[in-house]
């Protein structure tokens, strides 16, 4: 029975982690923050893009001309607008359809933070005041 358990061990998949620190995979972004904060969309017709939101008042909305433009026609054409002030930003809801929703509840004015999730329409969104982290995967 011995010899058994030494071929079972010798049978085992051993699984590698690669240490994050590992000089192989720079972090060529570790030194380099936004001068701005930033609006990414998680879900929606465009998933992917990323806003910079360089301005003190940014209007989301249908309506070529807003600063976060949003084609779809759950959108209203002038659907909130976005007011930064230093470290502090606040969502206005500007009489939309569909309504405004931050962090799961629908809105009419609304404090938002690092990492808040914004709802317009069909388009699910964050707010970064600093570049996204990693996400952990237990390594």
């Amino acid at each position: 029975m011995p010899d058994e358990n030494i071929k079972n061990a010798a049978d085992a998949t051993a699984i590698f982690c690669m240490p994050s620190a590992d000089a192989t995979v720079p972090d060529l972004m570790g030194s380099t923050r936004p001068g701005y904060p930033t609006l990414s969309i998680l879900k929606g017709p465009q998933t992917g893009a990323s806003f910079v939101l360089d301005a003190p008042e940014i209007t989301i909305g249908r309506d070529p001309s807003s600063s976060v433009f949003l084609n779809d026609m759950t959108v209203s054409r002038r659907h909130a607008v976005l007011r930064i002030d230093g470290s502090s930003a606040r969502i206005e809801d500007l009489g939309s359809l569909n309504g405004t929703w931050v962090d799961g509840a629908i809105v009419k004015s609304a404090p938002i933070v690092d990492g808040s999730t914004i709802q317009v329409g069909t388009f699910r969104m964050v707010y970064h005041t600093t570049r996204p982290q990693r996400i952990a995967t237990g390594e």
